[in-house]
């Protein structure tokens, strides 16, 4: 018996001894409920609007932009009038011209792709040429490029060549197209 009880012993030291059953576990609190998480749809992306309310041109930064709720949706850069700095005077003085204009006609078969003419002379430039005793000139465009130049694409901004148009690139052109009506007001800025 000591023989059982010391070999007992050597056992339960050695961690070989049978487990001892002590019953049934106590039952632990069943765990809190996991609320389900909200799903939040995702904002839809802020989507372009169909037509610009108004037109910006910048001289000194080369960029148009189309305008929705005092915002520009589309920027493009744009090659200028060969002599890019200051107002419009003249017939002839390749420069764009800066002030208040609208957009009020098109052409779709124009030499230059496509066009949307720009409203000057206005009023006010009229009288500043007859005060000169010079023509203001006019046909001032918004247009694409001719088929012979077509192939630079992009590059023809990296020179002012129109006589006093704003340039874009005919994909542009395109998009300008869909985007502005006609009576749209532009601003041409310095």
């Amino acid at each position: 018996m000591i023989r059982t009880l010391l070999l007992g012993l050597v056992l339960i030291a050695a961690g070989c001894a049978p487990a001892i059953d002590p019953g049934p576990a106590p039952l632990s609190p069943p765990p809190a409920p996991v609320a389900a998480p909200v799903l939040v749809p995702p904002s839809p992306p802020k989507a372009t609007p169909r037509k610009a309310e108004s037109v910006l041109v910048v001289k000194s930064k080369r960029e148009l932009h189309l305008i929705h709720d005092g915002e520009p949706f589309r920027t493009y850069k744009v090659a200028l009038g060969a002599q890019p700095t200051g107002h419009k005077e003249r017939q002839g003085d390749n420069r764009t011209p800066e002030g208040q204009y609208v957009l009020d006609r098109r052409n779709p078969g124009s030499r230059f792709y496509k066009s949307i003419h720009v409203s000057y002379p206005n009023a006010d430039d009229r009288a500043l040429a007859r005060g000169r005793g010079v023509d203001p000139g006019g046909l001032i465009m918004i247009h694409g490029l001719a088929p012979e130049i077509r192939d630079l694409g992009p590059d023809h901004r990296l020179w002012d060549w129109t006589n006093g148009c704003i340039a874009v690139t005919n994909r542009e052109m395109d998009e300008i197209w869909a985007f502005v009506d006609m009576g749209t007001p532009i601003e041409i800025r310095p």
